[in-house]
Parts: C-alpha cells; sequence; structure tokens
C-alpha cells in the first residue's frame, strides 16, 4: 500500500525590513530587471538603510541606476554587469563611472553573452562553461578569471566562463502567491537566469493574488521556489513596471543631477539632501512612497 505524504505549504510572505534582515556584508546580490523598467527598489531602499557595506553586486546584463545607487550609497565592492546606465537619462551611471575610474570599486568585465554563460554554469552546479565567442579579443586580458584553454575532445580553443553565483537574488515582478509561485508581465527572461543561478532569490511584487488565480494560468508562472515574496506597489519606483506604470522619468533625472554634482564637482550636497529624502527618512516603502506623493504616482499610470 502507498503511503502519501502530504506536505504542508506555507506563507512566504514577509514585508522589506523583514527581507532586508538576511543581506549583510560582504554577500554578492544580484538585481533583476532591465535598464529602466523592474528594478527591486523597495528592497535596495532597505539596504541602504541597513547600512550594508562590501557587496559584489550582480546587475542585470542591462542593468540601471538601482547599481548607481548603491555605488553612491557606499554600499559596494565589486560590480558584475555588461552595462551600468539608464540609456538616454544617463548612458552611464555617475557613480559606477567615477567610482571605476578612481579605483574604488573593482569591475569583472564582461559581456553579456559571457554574463548569461557564466550564470548558466551556476544553474548547472558546474565550476565553469566554455564559451567560443570572443576568443582572440583582449576580454581575458582584462578579467584574468575568464581562462583560455584547449578543448580535450577537438582541441579548439575556447574561453572558461566561471560560473557566477549569486548568495541571494532580488526581483520586482507582476505579482505571485504566497507560496511564491510568481509571474511577470513579459518574460521575464534576465530575472529567471537570476533565479536560477542564485542560492536563494527574493521577489517583490504589485500584488500578492490567490494560489487559484495562478493555477487558472500555470503556464504564465515565470519563478518558483523562492525563498520570500514582498507586497510592493510600486516596489519599482522611480523605475517602469510592465503592466502597472511607466517611469518616473522627473524622479531619474532629479538623481542624476544629484549624483552628477558629487562625480563632477564634487558637491555632495544634492545626493545627501537625495538620499536623506527618499531614502534614509521614509523607515518602509509604505513612507517612500508618501514622500513620492499620490499625485506624482498617478500620472505614471498615463502611458
Amino acid at each position: 500500500m502507498t503511503e502519501q505524504v502530504e506536505i504542508e505549504r506555507r506563507s512566504l510572505l514577509l514585508d522589506e525590513v523583514e527581507a532586508g534582515r538576511g543581506i549583510r556584508d560582504g554577500m554578492t546580490v544580484a538585481l533583476g530587471g532591465f535598464i529602466t523598467s523592474s528594478h527591486p527598489m523597495a528592497l535596495v531602499r532597505q539596504i541602504i538603510r541597513n547600512g550594508v557595506r562590501d557587496l559584489t553586486v550582480i546587475g542585470a546584463a542591462s542593468s540601471g541606476l538601482d547599481v548607481d545607487l548603491l555605488i553612491g550609497a557606499g554600499c559596494v565592492r565589486k560590480i558584475i554587469s555588461p552595462y551600468v546606465g539608464a540609456e538616454t537619462l544617463a548612458p552611464i551611471g555617475p557613480f559606477f563611472r567615477a567610482a571605476a575610474e578612481r579605483g574604488e570599486i573593482e569591475v569583472w568585465e564582461i559581456d553579456e553573452a559571457l554574463f548569461y554563460v557564466g550564470l548558466r554554469a551556476a544553474a548547472q552546479l558546474l565550476p565553469f562553461l566554455p564559451w567560443r565567442g570572443l576568443v582572440g579579443t583582449s576580454y581575458p586580458e582584462v578579467n584574468p578569471d575568464l581562462k583560455i584553454f584547449r578543448d580535450p575532445i577537438k582541441g579548439e580553443t575556447l574561453i572558461a566562463v566561471p560560473a557566477i553565483t549569486p548568495d541571494v537574488t532580488l526581483i520586482h515582478a507582476a505579482a505571485a502567491d504566497v507560496y511564491g509561485n510568481v509571474q511577470h508581465h513579459g518574460t521575464g527572461f534576465g530575472d529567471r537566469a537570476l533565479h536560477l543561478a542564485s542560492d536563494r532569490t527574493i521577489v517583490e511584487v504589485e500584488r500578492v493574488i490567490p494560489n487559484q488565480e495562478v493555477r487558472k494560468d500555470p503556464l504564465k508562472t515565470s519563478l518558483w521556489e523562492v525563498d520570500a515574496v514582498v507586497r510592493a506597489p510600486f516596489g519599482a519606483h522611480p523605475y517602469s513596471s510592465p503592466g502597472f506604470h511607466v517611469e518616473d522619468r522627473e524622479h531619474v533625472r532629479e538623481y542624476v543631477a544629484a549624483a552628477q554634482a558629487y562625480t563632477r564637482m564634487g558637491d555632495h550636497g544634492p545626493f545627501r539632501a537625495y538620499l536623506e529624502r527618499y531614502v534614509l527618512e521614509p523607515a518602509t516603502h509604505a513612507d517612500y512612497l508618501e514622500r513620492v506623493g499620490i499625485k506624482r504616482l498617478l500620472t505614471l499610470y498615463e502611458y
């Protein structure tokens, strides 16, 4: 007779303050999203409030100013990302550029293809994966962790790309149930790759939905077996959240101006004021939204 084992499901729902307690000095933290969209900003601001230091930050394949803000706030020791910027709003992150040029952070040089190869190696629990592209370029010279080797089967010259393994990945998505079944609007391609490579994943979402709603269309489930779910409407602000709101370009310009005053002219005042107003003084994500203001937030629905 087969004994049926009933698995008890438990809620993974936390708030951003509780979720942020697990992120400590020296960890490797990956951030989801893409340039000006879907960055887990409620959790990023919580990291800064907690005073976490010496992080290795893995951005997205094209990361945004979420990474730049962490550098400016003094949280970062090393960056792994092919790009940090906001396109026309900031072709390159002001703090990223300044800190890299001054040698204040370590930059692990990589392109987008190598980035995904490294994540795939981690997802497969391998120390590295081979890659043919970029053989003959200077990438192995500027990143000595990329090793040239001879393929033992055909004798071809290849690059060994080390596994990129986050201790924890932070993601912003559309919805999840309390059991950690997550649904994106869009593919969430990069977020999926980060989740599969990571030891732990925390997802903030616009909406927490019933499990029955997930079951109505299970093929929409983009991530599962995540470790915590944080309810954070407007959690990606000032960046967009597909299906919910566009990016707050006025706010991003305010950030960029404050960051450039610091990095180009040595004027710390505007960035210090930005940090106090939007990050350090609001104790919670709800307090942050009150600081931004309901009138501003409502304008972001106007596609």
